[in-house]
């Protein structure tokens, strides 16, 4: 089965960036083709996305590890999708996050872009909604 991998820096803390990933929620924010997740019950997930211009939704399963900082996840299916993520803390302030995604779906070159694509997005996102949560929490200007 191929396997994918990409490993990136965030400028976030461990802990606030994994708290930020854990929620499903905010898995459209840095996932391309995602348009919609939310939690159904227990480990169960739906998801909703935009792929190749056809509207695809479906049932995931996701597995959280606070004490690791790491996420499984996967979607029952003939591509047999399922990866794992996961946080470490480099330095205060600053994290890494590393994606594998194993799947049999045709493409790997956009898999492996998509991951790429996945990680700058949410170095950029986590590090903007950081800076405007600590700018909401200060009296005017410094």
């Amino acid at each position: 089965m191929p396997s994918y991998h990409h490993t990136g820096t965030v400028d976030v803390p461990a802990e606030d960036l994994f708290g930020y990933l854990a929620e499903p929620g905010n898995l459209p924010h840095f996932l391309p083709s995602m348009t919609e997740a939310h939690r159904e019950g227990g480990d169960r997930v739906h998801v909703e996305a935009e792929v190749h211009g056809k509207h695809v939704e479906g049932e995931a399963w996701l597995r959280v590890d606070q004490g690791a900082r790491t996420l499984r996840w996967g979607a029952p299916g003939e591509d047999d999708y399922h990866g794992e993520l996961s946080v470490t803390e480099t330095e205060p302030g600053t994290s890494e996050v590393t994606i594998e995604l194993h799947t049999e779906r045709a493409g790997g070159d956009d898999v492996q872009r998509g991951l790429e694509e996945a990680v700058a997005t949410l170095s950029q996102r986590a590090a903007a909604e950081t800076d405007e949560e600590a700018a909401e929490h200060q009296e005017g200007w410094s």
